[in-house]
This record gives C-alpha cells, sequence and structure tokens, in this order.
C-alpha cells in the first residue's frame, strides 16, 4: 500500500472515530434534512403550483443536494478546529504525506453523507416521495451526490484552515446556507427575474439537483435554461471536477504550510 493510501487511511479512522465522540455533531447533521423536508414540504408545498406530494417528490432531491453542499460548512469547522488547538502542527511533525490529513477528513465526510443519506431517503419514502427511474439510474444519482460532497468538503478544508479559528469559520459557515436559495433546489427557477435566474442557474447545486430529479425519475431536463441545468449531468461532473481540480491542491498546499504569521 502506498504512503498515501495507508496514511489517508489512518487519517480516515481518525476522524471517524472524532465524529462518534461527538455525537451531538451526527445527531444535528442527519436531523436537520430530515426537519427541512417535513417543514418545506408541507409549508412551502402549499403555497407553490405544485400538489404537496408532488412537490415533497421535487424537494427530496434538492434538500440532499443542499445537504451535500453543506459540506462547506462542516469541513471548514473542523479543519478550523484541528488548525486553532494545534492538531495540525503535530500531524506535521509526523513522517506522513502531507496530503493524507486533509484526504482522511475529506474521505470521513462523505461516509457520514453516506450513511446520513439512508435514513433521509427512508422518510423521502414515508413522505410520498418515490424512484420512478431505474435502479442503476438511482444507485448513479447517489454516486453523484457523493461525488458533488466530497468536491464540497475540499472547498471548505481550504476555507477553515485558511481562517485558523473557529468563531470566523463558524461565522463564515453560517454564510453558506445562502447558497441552497440561490439555485433550484427549494423552488423552481421558471419564474425568477432574468439576472437571479441566471446566477440560480449557475450555481453548482442546481446542476447537481437537475441531474439527481432526472436519475431518480422525479422530473424531466429542462428544454430552456443555462447549459448545466439544460445537460445536468455533463455539467455537473464538470462542476465536481473543477471544484476537486482547484480546491484539492490548494487545500493540500495551505496545509502543508502551516500556520502564517500574524499581522499586527
Amino acid at each position: 500500500m502506498s504512503t498515501l493510501a495507508y496514511d489517508g487511511t489512518a487519517m480516515l479512522g481518525r476522524q471517524l472515530r472524532r465524529i462518534r465522540h461527538n455525537p451531538g455533531l451526527v445527531i444535528l447533521t442527519q436531523t436537520m434534512p430530515v426537519t427541512m423536508l417535513l417543514f418545506f414540504g408541507y409549508v412551502f408545498g402549499s403555497a407553490l403550483a405544485m400538489p404537496g406530494e408532488e412537490y415533497r417528490a421535487f424537494l427530496v432531491p434538492g434538500l440532499l443536494v443542499a445537504t451535500a453542499a453543506n459540506g462547506i460548512m462542516t469541513a471548514m469547522f473542523q479543519a478550523a478546529q484541528d488548525s486553532h488547538r494545534g492538531v495540525m502542527d503535530r500531524f506535521r511533525t509526523l513522517p506522513m504525506s502531507r496530503a493524507a490529513v486533509p484526504l482522511g477528513q475529506a474521505a470521513a465526510d462523505v461516509v457520514v453523507m453516506a450513511a446520513g443519506t439512508v435514513p433521509f431517503l427512508l422518510v423521502g419514502l414515508a413522505v410520498g416521495w418515490r424512484i420512478q427511474g431505474s435502479v442503476l439510474e438511482a444507485v448513479g444519482g447517489v454516486g453523484l451526490l457523493l461525488l458533488f460532497r466530497f468536491a464540497t468538503t475540499w472547498v471548505g478544508i481550504l476555507l477553515g484552515l485558511a481562517s485558523q479559528s473557529e468563531e470566523a469559520a463558524g461565522q463564515l459557515g453560517g454564510a453558506t446556507f445562502i447558497l441552497p436559495l440561490l439555485s433550484n433546489a427549494y423552488i423552481p427557477t421558471d419564474n425568477l427575474p432574468g439576472w437571479l435566474r441566471a446566477i440560480a442557474e449557475w450555481n453548482p447545486i442546481s446542476a447537481v439537483t437537475t441531474a439527481l430529479r432526472d436519475l431518480f425519475g422525479n422530473a424531466p431536463v429542462p428544454d430552456e435554461g443555462a447549459w448545466p441545468v439544460t445537460h445536468p449531468l455533463a455539467g455537473s461532473l464538470a462542476w465536481c471536477a473543477v471544484l476537486i481540480a482547484v480546491f484539492l491542491p490548494l487545500a493540500v498546499r495551505r496545509y502543508a504550510m502551516g500556520h502564517l504569521p500574524s499581522v499586527k
């Protein structure tokens, strides 16, 4: 086994043990999407031009992708916490691959996301959501969702390492809640003003959400709109590739640099 694979696996185990010893965070991250599904599905559905069950079927893929995008916030806070408390400095003194620590965090985050997807989908089935496509397409949709989570996690790791402060990471992470609001995760974008619709449709969350709805058979691909939502699978893969290509090497480089001197 290569050094990176061995060290990365060790860091994956460390991150999973860390999560296991923080049950409050696990409960919050697992129950929040379910709570939002029940609240939005029964409150917003009555205010939109969709029957309640139809809106809940529309909403489930959107909430799945919004939860995946939340990897920015969770990864940011965990990386900032380890950096602020000196854990990263201790890891840097060990003879291990510089990419192993952030890679282990990203992999653990995907594992937790995969585990949390199961109860969410069960609740979705209970409120009327159904997979209308093939099993293979549904499996592909879940795979795409986890790939998107992996991609967004690297954004959070970089921002967390750069902030070097749990408080700053917490405040900045809270701002990420606006990202799903500027997408088609919760509402259709057809009736939005032109400029706002363009922003929403070029949001990576919109491309992945549209791809999931198509793979699950919950909604057809729109004929009009920005390229990522009219070609959602290609757009989703392109967005994931860009995020990983840009933020993974930057996060690894930032981790290797250690603490930057403060400016007074």
